[in-house]
């Protein structure tokens, strides 16, 4: 059974949650949402930064920490702003490391928008 974590961002108009926990997994994607549901487009630092915060929000939500992070897979929109990236992921990370899958894609759904995460931590019933 699943259950839908609230994580405290409002409810935006595609139908999604923003966390669900099952058997033991929280399943969780986030961009550079604000608390107000507004999107930060500025520089890619402060979008990943947002981006990981709201992870985190969520994985704590769930009950868990950010060493139960199990998986990442981040998508950008330009490859040259991996290293800005990894910066900051290094902020909420530390090794041993999520395995993690980076991809260049043509867009996101918001326009100025360049990174999205997807995250599967375990974090236990």
């Amino acid at each position: 059974m699943k259950e839908v974590i609230d994580i405290g961002l409002p409810a935006l108009a595609q139908p999604f949650s923003w966390a669900v926990k099952a058997g033991g997994l929280l399943f969780t994607t986030h961009a550079a949402v604000r608390a107000d549901g507004t999107i930060d487009t500025g520089p890619i630092a402060q979008q990943a930064r947002l981006t990981l915060e709201n992870i985190q929000r969520a994985v704590l939500a769930a009950g868990g920490r950010m060493s139960d992070v199990a998986q990442v897979l981040i998508y950008l929109t330009d490859e040259r702003d991996m290293p800005a990236v990894d910066a900051v992921y290094r902020e909420f990370f530390a090794a041993p490391y999520p395995n993690r899958s980076s991809v260049v894609v043509k867009a996101l759904v918001v326009p100025g928008m360049r990174v999205e995460m997807v995250v599967y931590a375990a974090i236990g019933p």
